[in-house]
Parts: C-alpha cells; structure tokens; sequence
C-alpha cells in the first residue's frame, strides 16, 4: 500500500458515519495491519476538531479524541517547507489553507491524499489522489 494522507473531509467522514466512511475503515484497518500508518497534518486534525465541535457537539469530539487514540495515524506539524508548499497551492488555486497543507503532505510524502473534496479536483495532475464516495 502505498503512502497515504487523510484529509479533514476524510476523517469526519469516518467519525460520522458517511457514505466514505467505508473506505476510510478500511484504509485504517490495512494501515494497521501493515503497521504503515496514514498520515495528517496538525492542521488538519485541528479541522477536525474544529468541525465536531462546532457541528456535533463537545460530546462528539470526546468520543473521537478517545479514538483517534487508538487509530494508526501519524500528526505531522507544519514546517517551514511545509508551509511554503501549502502557500504555493493556496496562491495557485482556490482552497482553503488547511487543505492546502493536507496537499502539500501529500506532496512532500510522494503520497495518495485520500478525500472527497472536490476542492482537490484542479490538483489532480500535482498530486495523486484517492477519491471517496460522496
């Protein structure tokens, strides 16, 4: 399997049950069994929170931060180059900043950003992406 990024779309999918949720298990699972875990930015988990919180509820967020506990997930912080990939993206295409850096780890990790974000569709021929069924 090769590297994989989960954006915000993904993993709110995931916690709530979606349509994608599906194939968010089970990217999780074989992650897991391969002991190669998926990768996120801070900014992107902090969408996450931000999102469950804000949508679902305080209580929603607890469950979810119990799980992602549990969850073969690494955080990666936003450095410099980092940043620098993401503002790239974001100055060239019309998208948020968090999903800017979602690319650029997908980018800089020669990895598969997993979403279902049409927000991505412009940036197929830079990154590879895997999409999740709406």
């Amino acid at each position: 399997m090769s590297a994989k990024v989960l954006d915000a779309h993904a993993l709110l999918a995931f916690f709530r049950g979606e349509a994608a949720a599906v194939a968010v298990r089970e990217l999780l699972h074989r992650a897991a069994s391969t002991d190669r875990p998926l990768h996120m930015t801070e900014v992107n988990y902090a969408e996450v929170k931000y999102m469950l919180l804000k949508k679902d509820g305080a209580e929603a967020w607890a469950h979810a931060a119990e799980v992602l506990k549990s969850l073969p997930l690494e955080f990666h912080p936003l450095t410099r180059a980092l940043a620098d990939d993401a503002a790239d993206f974001k100055a060239r295409y019309k998208m948020s900043l968090a999903d800017a850096c979602a690319a650029a780890l997908a980018k800089e990790k020669k990895a598969e950003l997993v979403t279902g974000d049409l927000e991505f569709k412009p940036l197929e021929k830079e990154i590879k992406i895997m999409w999740l069924p709406h």
